[in-house]
C-alpha cells in the first residue's frame, strides 16, 4: 500500500527538566509540570492554544496524565496516557504528529515523565505473564541466564554475538562509553557530566560482559514535554517559523518473527529499527550520510554499536571500524555525530521523558541555540528510540525553512525567546509569572497542585 500524503507537523516548543538521580525527592507532578511549562513558554503559547494532550510514562497509575495536565488548566481536552516501554515518549510524539497530520488537532502538547527506583529496571506484576516473557525465554535457551539484571544480559548478549560475528573488541565498547560521557559535560541537564579515560571504564564494575557499569545507562527522574503544531497554526505565527522544526519524517514498528531467530543481536529489536529507520527516512527524502547530528538509543553501549549499523551509518559488521576512527565524535574523521546529549548512559533514562528529551536536544541543534555542542552543516536530524517488547520510532527533523542550522550566541537566543538566557545550555527553572504566562485564563483550578496534598494529608491526620 502506498504511504498517504501526510499534513506538516512541526516541533514548535521544548522544555525539559534537569534528570536527577531517582532518590523520591521530586514527584512526577512537578517533573511534568516544569517540562510541561517550559515547552509552552518556548512555544510562545497558552495551554488555552492546545486541543489535545499526550501523557508518557512507564511507572504510575492509570491517569497520571491527568493529575500532570490538570495543573495547566483544566479545559476538558482529551488527555491521552501512553505507555510503551522505553519508546514511551517517542511513542507519544508519534501519536501527536499523526494527530495534527491527519487534520484532527492544531496544537498538541506531549508530555513525558518518570519517577523510578533506584538500581535496576523491575516489575510490580509476578501473578501474570511479562510482556517479555517469550523474549527472556528465548535468550535462556540460546544464551543462558545469569545474575545480571535482565536488560544488561539481552544487550550484553548482542554485543557478544557483533564481537563474535565482527571482530568488536572490549575496548570498542568502552570507547562508546568514553565518548558519551565526553560529550555530556556540555548538557547542563544530564544526569552525569563527569569525563571517564577508557582505561576507567573498562576498569569499573563487570555487569555481564562486555559491559562494564560505565557503559549502562542509570535510573533517573525527570520530565520532558514538546508542542506539536499543524502548518496552519504555525502560518498564524509566521515570527515563530525559525524557531520551528518539521517531523520531515518519522515511524513507529514493532518486532518482526525474526525477533526469535536466536540471534541475541534480533533479540533486542534489530529489524524494527531497520524498518523504522528506512520508512523514517524514505518519507524525510534522505540517505544516512545527509544526518549530521544524531540522538541515538544508548541504553548500554552495545545497543548503540548494533544500532549504528541498523540505522545505517555504518555497513553492516563495520560500526567498530567507524567507533575506532572517531566517526561518531567532534573531529576530522566525524561522519554522523552521535549523542551530542550525552545520550542514555550519561544523560540519564527516564522512561517517559527520553524520547521527548531526545526531542529536544535535536530540536535546540537545528535552531542553532546549542551552540557549545553545535556540529556544522546541521540540516537533517534523527533520533531513535527503543522500547524492547517492543517498539522503535525513528524520527527525521529538519528546520521549517529547510535550510543548515546557523550558530546564535546566547545573548541573541535570550531575545529571541523572551526568557533572557538560552535553554539548550543552561538548566534554570521558572518564575510563578511565567507559569501564569502559559496556563489556561478561563480554566484552572489551584486544588489541582500538588500544594493541596499536605493539607489533605493533615486533615485525614485529624480524622
Amino acid at each position: 500500500m502506498a504511504p498517504k500524503q501526510k499534513q506538516p507537523c512541526y516541533v514548535l516548543g521544548v522544555g525539559m527538566t534537569k534528570f536527577i538521580k531517582p532518590r523520591g525527592k521530586v514527584d512526577y507532578t512537578e517533573l511534568g509540570y516544569e517540562a510541561g511549562i517550559k515547552a509552552m513558554l518556548d512555544a510562545q503559547i497558552s495551554y488555552d492554544d492546545v486541543e489535545q494532550g499526550i501523557a508518557c510514562y512507564c511507572y504510575g497509575d492509570s491517569t497520571c496524565g491527568q493529575r500532570v495536565f490538570y495543573q495547566f488548566g483544566m479545559t476538558q481536552i482529551p488527555i491521552y496516557n501512553v505507555n510503551n516501554n522505553c519508546s514511551t515518549g517517542s511513542t507519544g510524539l508519534a501519536m501527536a504528529r499523526n494527530l495534527i497530520s491527519a487534520g484532527a488537532a492544531d496544537c498538541v502538547l506531549v508530555v513525558g515523565f518518570e519517577k523510578m527506583m533506584p538500581g535496576s529496571l523491575q516489575t510490580f506484576f509476578n501473578d501474570r505473564e511479562s510482556p517479555l516473557g517469550t523474549t527472556y525465554a528465548m535468550m535462556a535457551k540460546t544464551r543462558g541466564l545469569s545474575k545480571a539484571p535482565g536488560a544488561a544480559q539481552m544487550f550484553g548478549n548482542a554485543g557478544r554475538e557483533y564481537m563474535e560475528k565482527y571482530g568488536a573488541k572490549a575496548e570498542d565498547f568502552a570507547e562508546i562509553a568514553r565518548i558519551n560521557h565526553a560529550h555530556s559535560v556540555n548538557n547542563p541537564y544530564s544526569q552525569f557530566r563527569d569525563v571517564y579515560t577508557l582505561e576507567q571504564i573498562l576498569a569499573s564494575p563487570k555487569i555481564h560482559e562486555p559491559l562494564t557499569k560505565l557503559q549502562c545507562c542509570p535510573t533517573s527522574d525527570g520530565g520532558a514535554a514538546a508542542v506539536l503544531v499543524s502548518q496552519a497554526f504555525l502560518d498564524a505565527r509566521p515570527h515563530l517559523r525559525d524557531q520551528a522544526v518539521l517531523v520531515a519524517g518519522q515511524c513507529l514498528a514493532t518486532d518482526a518473527p525474526s525477533l526469535f531467530s536466536g540471534s541475541a543481536i534480533d533479540l533486542v529489536g534489530r529489524e524494527m529499527t531497520t524498518r523504522a529507520a528506512a520508512a523514517a527516512m524514505a518519507e524525510a527524502g534522505v540517505t544516512p550520510s545527509d544526518v549530521a547530528v544524531c540522538e541515538l538509543h544508548d541504553c548500554f553501549s552495545a545497543n548503540e554499536m548494533c544500532l549504528l549499523d541498523a540505522l545505517g551509518f555504518a555497513e553492516p559488521g563495520r560500526a567498530h571500524e567507524l567507533v575506532r576512527s572517531g566517526g561518531i565524535t567532534y573531529g576530522p574523521g566525524r561522519k554522523v555525530l552521535v549523542n551530542p546529549s550525552g545520550g542514555l548512559i550519561s544523560k540519564g533514562h527516564p522512561l517517559g521523558a527520553t524520547g521527548i528529551a531526545q526531542c529536544a536536544e535535536l530540536v535546540w541543534h537545528l535552531r542553532g541555540w546549542a551552540n557549545n555542542r553545535a556540529v556544522p552543516g546541521t540540516k537533517y536530524a534523527l533520533q531513535h528510540n527503543l522500547g524492547l517488547g517492543g517498539a522503535a520510532v525513528v524520527t527525521v527533523y529538519r528546520r521549517a525553512d529547510g535550510r543548515e542550522a546557523p550558530v546564535l550566541d546566547s545573548a541573541a537566543v535570550g531575545r529571541i525567546n523572551k526568557q533572557g538566557y538560552n535553554p539548550a545550555v543552561e538548566a534554570r527553572g521558572f518564575t510563578a509569572e511565567e507559569a501564569n504566562r502559559v496556563r489556561s485564563k478561563h480554566k484552572t483550578n489551584d486544588f489541582a497542585f500538588t500544594a493541596t496534598l499536605p493539607m489533605m494529608k493533615a486533615a485525614q491526620a485529624k480524622v
